[in-house]
């Protein structure tokens, strides 16, 4: 098996292209700097430019398979050219790798499997959301996230098949929110948000990238929530960092007001809720090493060496 990744030196890039070597997967990767562009054995990089429509299309050559995690972070503020800066790099990204595949002769590419986010789902405090929810959250995230995933579908015109992944709050000290949302813990000033009550749905960053093979190494197709089977709420979330990194937690709850006017638009990031369901993925035969939050958390921030000794325990895990 050979894939290609777009995003592969992100954070979730980075995880999946570990375990694509540890599970002997080949990788061609895409990268719009050309000073990231390597060739190994079993893992070679390819120049593109989805703002300007250029891709190098040897990037195809023995691909049967492509992962799509490019998009500019949606972690800043959303100002006008933000936004459009959000979306585009979405739709740009899809729409180069759609047209290029379009002009090659013979290509082996039978799966696309993309990045999405359970940002599409309503803001609900009560709702218990899976994959067949119609609605879409009527925020900006939720918008980008429903032309996202409309994108991928037109890759069904080329006769390849679609996956969808749609990821949680990403448990990691490498990167994403979490370092951001154990800052303030740290220097015991943290505090949960708004009334704590809303559901966050998360997912330890190892188990992300094993769910992006799960689905690959099953030919899987559909829609598939990227989430931990306990999702929990804003304050436990808040008082479990705190614990990990034992400290106290003494101050009152931030006011969404306040959030607004430090990071705007943005903000709204905070405090939606989306408690999102993971069975359809553990249905598919997937079990998650990190299910409760509290594992999750002790493996980031005390585990010594147990990151490493996990990788042993899931090598070749996905080799038939």
């Amino acid at each position: 098996m050979k894939v290609l990744v777009t995003g592969a030196t992100g954070l979730v890039g980075s995880e999946i292209v570990k375990l694509c070597k540890q599970n002997n997967i080949s990788v061609n990767y895409l990268t719009t700097n050309k000073d990231k562009i390597v060739s190994q054995t079993g893992y070679n990089g390819f120049y593109w430019n989805p703002d300007k429509n250029e891709i190098d299309a040897n990037c195809f050559s023995g691909v049967t398979t492509i992962i799509n995690l490019a998009g500019s972070s949606i972690s800043k503020r959303w100002t006008r050219k933000n936004k459009k800066r959000i979306l585009n790099s979405r739709v740009k990204s899809l729409r180069t790798l759609l047209e290029a595949i379009s002009k090659v002769k013979v290509h082996g590419i039978k799966t696309i499997v993309s990045a999405s986010a359970i940002g599409i789902y309503p803001n609900s405090l009560s709702q218990y959301y899976r994959e067949d929810v119609q609605e879409v959250d009527n925020s900006f995230l939720g918008e980008v996230v429903s032309i996202w995933e409309k994108e991928v579908d037109a890759f069904e015109k080329l006769n390849i098949k679609t996956a969808k992944i749609r990821i949680g709050l990403v448990m990691s000290n490498k990167g994403g929110a979490l370092p951001e949302m154990a800052k303030p813990v740290k220097y015991y000033v943290g505090a949960a948000m708004g009334s704590g009550n809303q559901w966050q749905s998360w997912i330890h960053l190892q188990d992300l990238g094993r769910v992006f093979l799960h689905v690959i190494s099953r030919d899987l197709t559909g829609v598939y929530n990227a989430v931990a089977p306990n999702p929990v709420t804003n304050v436990k979330l808040t008082k479990e960092i705190a614990r990990v990194l034992d400290r106290p937690l003494f101050l009152p709850n931030i006011p969404s007001a306040v959030m607004h006017l430090v990071l705007g638009e943005m903000s709204y990031l905070l405090f939606a809720s989306q408690r999102v369901s993971s069975k359809k993925i553990q249905d598919s035969g997937f079990d998650f090493i990190y299910p409760n939050i509290c594992r999750a958390l002790e493996n980031i921030y005390l585990d010594k060496g147990g990151q490493t000794a996990t990788d042993a325990l899931y090598r070749n895990e996905f080799i038939s």
